[in-house]
């Protein structure tokens, strides 16, 4: 697995380079030479779509995705386990059926053939990012249960923002002389 976390994170990082090189030359070649690529708005939503269906499963794995879970720490250890794994098999299903809609689509996209707008390239190449980013996160979500079932994870790993900034903040030290 540790090639597909290694492959995950260059993709990402990879898209973003290529999003960010696009926009700027897009913004430099309309504002200071007056001229548009007219390719360049369509193509950088391709990759952000990308983006976004292959960052939903990073953001399982490395547990960044905000959730409701106050009732479930008022629970005993037993019982937030139960509603974990309850709650990654929810997942695994949505993501499941999200990936066969998704296989569906392209396939429907393939089969008639249609071109995008300003690029080439045949549409059912960029949306083929959603049944691959519903598969990894059908994948993924399967990992999170595996771990709680077996007993490596206490439940569902969700991002915790209040901690995160708690962590983050540092105490000002006193200079002295009154002033922080």
């Amino acid at each position: 697995m540790r090639w597909l976390h290694r492959l995950e994170e260059w993709l990402i990082a990879i898209l973003l380079a290529i999003m960010t090189i696009i926009t700027f030359a897009q913004v430099i070649a309309r504002y200071v030479f007056d001229y548009s690529f007219t390719w360049a708005l369509e193509l950088v939503q391709f990759l952000f779509a990308w983006l976004i269906f292959l960052g939903m499963a990073y953001g399982v794995r490395v547990g960044s995705h905000i959730g409701v879970d106050a009732l479930v720490k008022s629970l005993g250890p037993r019982a937030a386990r139960a509603c974990g794994a309850l709650a990654a098999a929810c997942c695994i299903a949505y993501s499941a059926i999200l990936f066969i809609g998704g296989w569906l689509y392209v396939d429907k996209m393939y089969m008639i053939g249609i071109e995008a707008q300003d690029l080439p390239i045949q549409q059912w190449i960029p949306r083929a990012v959603l049944p691959l980013g519903f598969g990894i996160l059908v994948l993924r979500f399967s990992l999170e249960l595996w771990n709680i079932l077996s007993g490596k994870a206490k439940g569902f790993r969700l991002g915790d923002e209040a901690a995160d900034a708690l962590r983050g903040a540092t105490p000002v030290a006193d200079q002295g002389d009154g002033s922080k």
